[in-house]
């Protein structure tokens, strides 16, 4: 298999160049629309490794969720996350789609940490092809000692309680909001990484409905280091959605079934239960994708 940086070095070379992401965050620039300069290359390198009989399932349902967050609800989809194309990747799909595909495509608004615009110019340029909204994320901040890097945290919370405002803004303007629900790619080397993060339980909270996504087949195998070193490989990427839900009742459900089994953190079980159905979901929409693969 070739490395990314390999494989598309001309893509990825032209992508830089072209983005004009923002590489300091402040409390003035949290939402951040996409680069349409930059998308179409990112649209390339998809299409160049995604082999026929790659899409989406349950289309219906991201119809569904669009229709509601259309008349005013808030609304959230919650997908796997297992390389840097993931977005990339569902966008690409979903314009090949039929109507409502790109609708629900150009509504994306994804949650996504500060690193990614700061750290590494090419993962800003991945990242600032596509419509986010950035925060500060709780893995971050636990790296963080509160003397030595005070005006850091007195930054980080200057930056999420500006993402939150624009985040009350938006949610109710037609956007669906994309979370990672476990904050970070999945490394196989490292199990924690598929633990959904706790403060999710306060997106739902404040959410109207909510739809989760499975991610199976792999574009971009992550592996330790840089981005530019993950392997690409040529693959079937399905993308399943499950049915939209109301968020309370999820939400009631998942914390009355943690009460029950005496768990004390209601919050994290509520994640717990999102990652548990991803898990459902990933492995069931695996069979069908082998027999895509067989065939």
């Amino acid at each position: 298999m070739e490395t990314l940086s390999g494989k598309f070095k001309d893509l990825i070379q032209d992508a830089v160049g072209r983005s004009k992401i923002d590489s300091v965050v402040t409390e003035q620039n949290v939402y951040q629309e996409g680069d349409e300069n930059v998308l179409p290359l990112l649209h390339k390198m998809v299409e160049t490794v995604a082999l026929p009989g790659s899409g989406i399932s349950g289309f219906e349902h991201l119809k569904d969720l669009l229709e509601k967050a259309n008349a005013g609800h808030s609304c959230l989809l919650f997908v796997e996350h297992y390389s840097n194309m993931d977005l990339s990747a569902l966008h690409y799909l979903l314009g090949k789609e039929p109507d409502p595909g790109k609708d629900i495509a150009n509504a994306l608004v994804a949650i996504a940490g500060i690193k990614l615009n700061e750290e590494n110019p090419v993962v800003a340029a991945f990242t600032g092809a596509h419509t986010r909204l950035v925060i500060y994320p709780s893995r971050s901040l636990s790296h963080l000692d509160p003397v030595k890097d005070r005006a850091e945290i007195v930054r980080s919370n200057s930056i999420n309680r500006a993402a939150m405002k624009s985040l009350m803004d938006i949610k109710v303007k037609g956007k669906l909001i994309l979370v990672f629900p476990s904050g970070t790619r999945y490394r196989p080397w490292d199990p924690s990484t598929k633990k959904g993060v706790r403060e999710i339980d306060s997106y739902i909270k404040s959410f109207d409905y909510m739809c989760m996504v499975a991610i199976n087949g792999e574009l971009l195998h992550v592996r330790p280091g840089d981005m530019m070193d993950d392997f690409v490989e040529e693959d079937v990427i399905r993308y399943t959605a499950g049915p939209v839900q109301s968020c309370t009742e999820f939400r009631s459900a998942a914390r009355l079934k943690a009460e029950a089994a005496g768990i004390e953190d209601k919050k994290q079980a509520v994640v717990d239960t999102i990652m548990e159905r991803l898990e459902e979901m990933h492995i069931a929409a695996e069979a069908e994708r082998q027999k895509l693969l067989s065939s």
